[in-house]
C-alpha cells in the first residue's frame, strides 16, 4: 500500500488539535491550544473566528514537527449540535451556540407541538430538545431577527471550518441527523421547517462520511502552511469518530470516550425497530453498522471541574486526586454525588438537573468528594448501559479511551460498577484516529473498516470487574438514581431562584 498522510483537525470543548497521521495508523505530529467557552446563565458559546485563527497555528506547528511533510488528506472533527450564523462571505455573525446552550427551550416546547413533528419523529427516531439544531435556528429567527435576515447559512462547526478551507457548504448525514435529517431517505425535514418558516436554503448540502469536497483554496493554504493540492474529506462530528476509532465493531461491543464529555455507544449490526427515547442511533452505511447510545454533557471535565476546586495549587494534581480517591473508602464513605453539572443529556436529557453532593458528614474530606467524583463516572457508564440494553441491546466489552482513561482508578472502578471487562486503548486520541479511518476508508485506502481498526488501534490493558465490589456498586447505584428522581422537581425551583437572585454573569472557562 502507497503511504498517505492525513492531518485531522480536532476541536473539542476546551482546545483545538492538530494530528498527522500516516496510513500505517502511525501518529507523525500532534500540536494542540486552548479555547475559550463563555457561560452566561443558559448561554454557552464559542468564537468561531478564534477557532480559524488557532486552526492555522496548529496546523502550522504539526506541520513544522514534520518538517513539513506533504499532506493528502485532510478532515475536520468537532462537537455536533452547535449553531453558526455566516453571512455571504462565510463570515459568522454571532458567536456560536454550543451544544449545551439551553436558550431554545421555548423553541423546543413550540417544535415539540408542531403539526409536522409527529411524522418527522417517528421517522428520525430523534425528539427535540433545546441542544439541537432547529430548535437554535428558530431561536435565532424569534430573538434576534436582525442577524436572521443575514443569515447565508446555517452550519456546525465541522461544516464552518470546511468551507474555511475549500469555500463549500457541506455537512455529512451524521451531523445533519441533527437538523431532524432523515438519513435513510436522506432528506431534510422540509415539511416542518417550512411550517417554522425556516428555508432549506439556509441549510448546507449533505454528504456521506467520507467524501471529497474539494482541496485546500491557495488562501487557506497561505494561511495553513498546507498545500493547495491537498484534498478535503468530510469525515463526521467527534462523538461518532471517537467511536469508530476506538475500533468497536462486534454486536454489543461498547465505547467509553471520556473528553470533556463521556461519549457511551454500542454496536449494533441491524437497526432497532422500538422507539428510542433516552439513546439515538444513528446507521454508518459504508461500516454496516448501527451506532446506538449517546454523550452527556461532562465526563473529563468534571475531573477539570475537581481539580479547580480542590487541587488547583498543586504540582502534580491527577497524581494526588488519583491518590486521595485511592484512600477513600468504596462508596465514598456515603457520598453520592450527581455529575449534572452543566445538566444532562444522554439518557436523562433534563436541561434543569445540577450537581449535589449528597450525605455530607463532618467526618468527610476532599479525599471522599474526589471518590464520590470518580465514581459518578461509573454511574455515568451504568446510566448509559441500562439505557441502551432496555432497547434490547445487550452491552458487552467496554473499549475505553480519552482522557479520563489515563486515570487508572477510574477505569477500575468503571468495570466494577458496570461489572463488564473494560480493554483501555493504547491511543488516547481515539477521536482523532476514528476522524482518519472514516476519510482514508472514505478514500479506498482502506478495503474495510476491519482493515483500518487493525492499523489504528491496539489494546493497552485489560481490566477485569471486581465481583464483590460489582454487588455493593449495584445498591449504590439505585441510591445514586434514587437521589437524583427524588431531587428533580426541585432543580426547575432552584433555576428561578438563582436566575431571580443573581440574574445573568458571564464567565469564561478556558479548561472545562
Amino acid at each position: 500500500m502507497n503511504v498517505k498522510t492525513i492531518l485531522v483537525l480536532n476541536m473539542g470543548m476546551k482546545s483545538i488539535r492538530s494530528i498527522i497521521f500516516d496510513s500505517e495508523g502511525n501518529k507523525l505530529a500532534s500540536y494542540a491550544v486552548p479555547i475559550e467557552t463563555s457561560l452566561t446563565g443558559d448561554t454557552v458559546t464559542q468564537s468561531p473566528a478564534e477557532w480559524w485563527e488557532k486552526s492555522c497555528i496548529v496546523i502550522r506547528e504539526a506541520l513544522a514537527d514534520t518538517r513539513n511533510i506533504f499532506i493528502d488528506y485532510l478532515t475536520v472533527t468537532t462537537s455536533s449540535s452547535c449553531l453558526v450564523c455566516v453571512n455571504r462571505e462565510g463570515e459568522a455573525l454571532l458567536p456560536c451556540m454550543m451544544v449545551s446552550d439551553k436558550r431554545a427551550d421555548r423553541e423546543s416546547s413550540f417544535i415539540k407541538n408542531a403539526e409536522a413533528f409527529g411524522k418527522v419523529k417517528e421517522r428520525t427516531g430523534l425528539g427535540v430538545n433545546p441542544s439541537l439544531m432547529i430548535p437554535k435556528a428558530l431561536w435565532i429567527k424569534n430573538n434576534r431577527p436582525e442577524v436572521f435576515g443575514q443569515v447565508h447559512k446555517f452550519l456546525s462547526p465541522n461544516d464552518f471550518l470546511i468551507a474555511k478551507f475549500t469555500g463549500r457548504y457541506v455537512t455529512d448525514y451524521m451531523n445533519a441527523h441533527k437538523w431532524h435529517y432523515d438519513v435513510e431517505h436522506r432528506q431534510y425535514p422540509f415539511e416542518l421547517l417550512w411550517e417554522l418558516e425556516l428555508s432549506k436554503e439556509l441549510l448546507p448540502q449533505v454528504v456521506v462520511p467520507g467524501t471529497c469536497v474539494g482541496k485546500v483554496t491557495d488562501a487557506a493554504a497561505e494561511k495553513t502552511g498546507l498545500s493547495s493540492n491537498t484534498q478535503v474529506i468530510a469525515s463526521t462530528y467527534d462523538a461518532i469518530c471517537s467511536f469508530i476509532g476506538s475500533g468497536a465493531l462486534n454486536e454489543g461491543e461498547a465505547s467509553d470516550v471520556s473528553g470533556t464529555v463521556t461519549v457511551f455507544r454500542a454496536v449494533s449490526r441491524k437497526k432497532i425497530e422500538r422507539p428510542l427515547d433516552k439513546i439515538q442511533q444513528l446507521p454508518y452505511y459504508e461500516g454496516s453498522i448501527h451506532i446506538v447510545g449517546g454523550s452527556n454533557n461532562l465526563g473529563g471535565g468534571l475531573i477539570e471541574w475537581v481539580k479547580q476546586c480542590y487541587y488547583q495549587n498543586e504540582a502534580l494534581p491527577y497524581e494526588l486526586m488519583e491518590k486521595d480517591a485511592g484512600e477513600a473508602s468504596l462508596g465514598a464513605g456515603g457520598i453520592i454525588f450527581l455529575p449534572y453539572l452543566l445538566g444532562e443529556r444522554t439518557p436523562i436529557w433534563d436541561n434543569n438537573a445540577r450537581g449535589v453532593f449528597f450525605g455530607l458528614e463532618r467526618m468527610h474530606t476532599r479525599k471522599e468528594m474526589t471518590r464520590a467524583v470518580f465514581e459518578s463516572a461509573g454511574f455515568i457508564d451504568m446510566d448509559m448501559i441500562r439505557a441502551i440494553e432496555e432497547a434490547g441491546l445487550s452491552v458487552g466489552t467496554i473499549r475505553l479511551s480519552g482522557g479520563l482513561a489515563r486515570l487508572n482508578l477510574i477505569s477500575q472502578i468503571k468495570a466494577d460498577i458496570t461489572g463488564r471487562e473494560v480493554w483501555v486503548l493504547s491511543e488516547f486520541e481515539t477521536t482523532a484516529a476514528g476522524a482518519a479511518m472514516i476519510a482514508l476508508f472514505g478514500q479506498g485506502i482502506y478495503k474495510s473498516l476491519e482493515e483500518a481498526v487493525e492499523r489504528f488501534v491496539q489494546i493497552r490493558m485489560i481490566i477485569r470487574p471486581d465481583q464483590r465490589n460489582h454487588e455493593k456498586y449495584k445498591e449504590l447505584y439505585e441510591l445514586y438514581k434514587e437521589t437524583y428522581l427524588t431531587l428533580k422537581p426541585l432543580f426547575p425551583k432552584r433555576i428561578r431562584l438563582t436566575e431571580r437572585l443573581y440574574g445573568g454573569k458571564r464567565i469564561k472557562i478556558e479548561n472545562l
